[in-house]
């Protein structure tokens, strides 16, 4: 009986060891090669067999999933510091927007899967980006109340457009000043101008 068990508690522990290797492995991986690089290059690179990657992590999206979680507990904690350090629903929607896409862009390629997961609600990517949707929204219907979010935008929209961003970030036109460009025009289409200056057409979509 105590072989038995010993013997359990060994096998739960090589899998465990092979399991995160195997996100080591993978991490590194990606950040080489994008999330495009072949799951069988992956397994080869960490010295296991293709069904042993399989066995931890049924598909892509699994894998992408279990490496984003650490990221996902930093960005949950980003969004606790702004909600308790910031005041300025304007300034708080900003910056969580900027966090947002830090996280959107931990590996190349990163984007068509999350947006992707907003669809299929079997991607195990699906709860993540539906959670950090919901927050989005938090922070701008708490901006529109206070008057520094146009009323029309939605979060949802607001999270595609980060998704839109970063995947512009890494075409071949862009260069070194398209990333903040592009941020300060996203923030254009939400943000309502401040007191006194030329409101524009603030209250529509364009």
């Amino acid at each position: 009986m105590g072989d038995a068990a010993t013997g359990e508690r060994r096998q739960r522990t090589d899998k465990q060891r092979n399991r995160t290797h195997i996100l080591e492995v993978a991490e590194e991986f990606f950040a080489e090669q994008g999330i495009t690089g072949s799951m069988d290059a992956i397994a080869k690179r960490a010295g296991v067999g293709p069904g042993t990657l399989y066995r931890h992590f049924p598909n892509r999206e699994a894998l992408l999933a279990a490496l984003l979680q650490a990221r996902d507990e930093q960005l949950v904690a980003r969004r606790a510091a702004i909600q308790h350090e910031v005041t300025d629903s304007r300034a708080a929607l900003a910056l969580w927007l900027q966090a947002l896409g830090e996280w959107v862009t931990a590996f190349d390629g990163m984007p068509e899967p999350l947006r992707a997961a907003l669809t299929e609600g079997t991607s195990p990517l699906a709860i993540t980006c539906q959670g950090f949707v919901t927050t989005t929204e938090d922070f701008l219907q708490a901006a529109q109340r206070d008057g520094g979010a146009k009323s029309w935008v939605r979060g949802r929209d607001l999270f595609l457009s980060t998704l839109a961003t970063a995947w512009a970030h890494g075409a071949a036109m862009a260069d070194d000043s398209s990333p903040d460009a592009l941020a300060s025009l996203m923030r254009s289409g939400w943000e309502m101008p401040a007191p006194g200056t030329d409101p524009g057409s603030g209250e529509g979509p364009p």
